[in-house]
């Protein structure tokens, strides 16, 4: 094959062209419409356990998104994120349960409950967000982390919002006057429960959310918030208000917490304290680190890896090897499941530093003529 030449502006000697990688958009376009007709077909042809496994999945990418805006994008270590999760939840039934259980509740219309429930969560980042301005690294880290124990002690001991240790009820969904509920709506022949209704609630938010982090990160916000993760110092010198971002993306993570926190509770149908622990924020930190830090589809994976993997576990567990329920001699799902992210937390750490998405974002160079083996485009 003949060398292609270009000549500069000065009419120097001809170079060798560089070649460039071809993208094929055409192909890409596709292979996103055939996941998206993919994913709403799935109400119609599989059983509520896979359902709620996305659902769940849904759920933890929308938080994990809100946690690499601030840890992978900012650079701010957050152990409290669970905290802000149950302000979601919680808060959601509060606004919208009726108080017929004797519990609190304002009885809103269960959007403007949701919608109420995520600005608290917000709020409570807002009031945190001077702390979160000011430190930074293991400093912030330890600082959030006392957010668990004090919603943790709320939550056992606030009854009459949180129900205590047995949590509470959480009312259905209305939207369009449609119900989100087990009553049965049939749709093409398909009987569809609350489990199916819900799948493309949870699409479509877990869409909108992932739009506006990508919007965020491209923009001048992400650019701001990159310059502050890489050099604190040098970004206030060039005119970023360090304290004022780093206060505004623990605000808006706060606010992606509390939105998943609702969808949570919307699935489960019952909140109950133990599952906004200490173990629920690191799970969150393993989706970002697993996924890779800083990217929304890495996000993403990362929530889809973690959530999914104790429930595959819990399911199969009669034919997986060394995996049973508990109390049968083998290792129980959930403890399998953190052994094995465990496992894949250190290897992301060790070989693949840019995460899941990393990996499938790689794709082959080819060198220009007369490059020197290991050059780099």
């Amino acid at each position: 094959m003949s060398e292609v030449l270009t000549r500069d502006e000065a009419g120097s000697a001809p170079r060798p062209a560089r070649h460039r990688t071809i993208r094929l958009p055409g192909a890409r376009t596709a292979i996103g419409a055939a996941g998206s007709v993919l994913l709403l077909a799935l109400p119609f042809y599989v059983d509520r356990f896979w359902l709620e496994a996305g659902l769940f999945a849904m759920a933890a990418a929308i938080g994990a998104i809100g946690l690499n805006l601030l840890t992978g994008a900012t650079g701010q270590l957050s152990m409290g994120h669970a905290f802000f999760l149950a302000v979601g939840a919680y808060g959601y039934c509060v606004f919208a349960a009726d108080g017929g259980d004797g519990l609190t509740g304002l009885g809103l219309p269960t959007w403007l409950a949701a919608v109420l429930a995520v600005a608290v969560s917000g709020i409570a980042g807002g009031l945190f967000s001077p702390i979160a301005g000011r430190l930074r690294g293991a400093y912030l880290g330890i600082a959030t982390l006392a957010l668990i124990f004090i919603g943790q002690h709320v939550l056992f001991n606030a009854r009459d919002l949180t129900g205590g240790f047995n949590g509470r009820d959480v009312p259905p969904l209305s939207l369009f006057g449609l119900t989100f509920d087990d009553r049965e709506l049939v749709v093409a022949a398909v009987p569809f429960g609350s489990a199916e209704k819900l799948w493309y609630v949870g699409l479509a938010v877990l869409l909108g959310c992932g739009l506006f982090a990508r919007g965020v990160l491209r923009g001048r916000p992400g650019r701001a918030m990159n310059a502050i993760r890489d050099h604190r110092i040098a970004a206030g010198v060039i005119g970023v208000p360090v304290a004022r971002y780093r206060a505004a993306v623990f605000v808006l993570s706060s606010m992606y917490a509390g939105l998943a926190g609702v969808l949570l509770a919307l699935v489960f149908q019952r909140t109950v304290p133990d599952y906004f622990g200490i173990t629920l924020s690191l799970d969150y930190l393993a989706m970002i680190v697993i996924g890779g830090l800083g990217s929304v589809a890495g996000a993403v994976a990362g929530a889809a890896f973690v959530s999914l993997l104790p429930q595959l576990l819990t399911r199969y567990s009669d034919t997986l090897p060394l995996v049973s329920d508990p109390g049968m001699g083998g290792i129980a799902p959930g403890e399998a499941a953190r052994y094995l992210y465990g496992a894949a937390v250190v290897a992301v750490v060790l070989f693949l530093p840019g995460g899941l998405v990393r990996v499938a974002a790689r794709r082959r160079v080819k060198p220009r003529p007369g490059a020197t083996p290991g050059e780099e485009r």
